[in-house]
């Protein structure tokens, strides 16, 4: 059931950005799209000639690609039986697919999913490298200002720190209410 003109391009996507550095992804879509012949006096020049938009493409681009994999995972890990079980009571792909196998997936994908979102928290520090003033950026700013290199960079990982910690959080809670099936009954 596999199509080669669906399946080649989203293998060929998920492991170019897999495989190559977000940093140097994120370079060519900053550097390399006013590069394009013609691209300066078409629209698209008034979006991608701010740093925002570029790194929002390159993170976007680099995520997307992990949580395919995170979620083509999760979906080939259903088992078998569930499968088999499901075809025997007479459900056609698309009733399998929504009845069984991608809540199942969800379930299977939240905690990989919650660190690739994690991930790409703290990646959003190489976001400065484009000028974009995000945490880290800011501290660098304050260290060129105040050479006060220790109280700066603590202060955005603590900042860092805390935000994951409620990442974490937030996902327990929803792996949580994912899987209360699985708890014993009365607690």
């Amino acid at each position: 059931m596999r199509n080669p003109f669906v399946s080649g391009p989203i293998w060929l996507y998920t492991y170019l950005f897999r495989g190559t550095p977000l940093l140097i992804q994120l370079y060519i879509i900053y550097y390399g799209v006013a590069q394009i012949p013609g691209i300066q006096e078409t629209f698209w020049w008034t979006i991608f000639r701010e740093p925002f938009y570029p790194a929002l493409l390159a993170f976007t681009l680099n995520t997307a690609a992990y949580t395919t994999e995170i979620l083509r995972g999760a979906i080939v890990a259903t088992p078998n039986g569930e499968i088999e079980a499901a075809k025997a009571y007479g459900m056609n792909w698309l009733l399998r697919m929504r009845r069984i196998i991608l809540p199942n997936a969800a379930r299977r994908a939240v905690q990989a999913y919650s660190n690739e979102v994690i991930f790409m928290l703290h990646a959003s520090a190489i976001a400065s490298v484009v000028t974009i003033i995000d945490l880290t950026g800011a501290a660098r700013n304050i260290y060129s200002r105040f050479y006060a290199p220790f109280e700066a960079f603590i202060f955005v990982a603590l900042l860092y720190m805390v935000l994951t910690f409620i990442l974490v959080f937030a996902f327990r809670k929803l792996e949580n209410y994912l899987l209360r099936h699985q708890r014993p009954a009365g607690s």
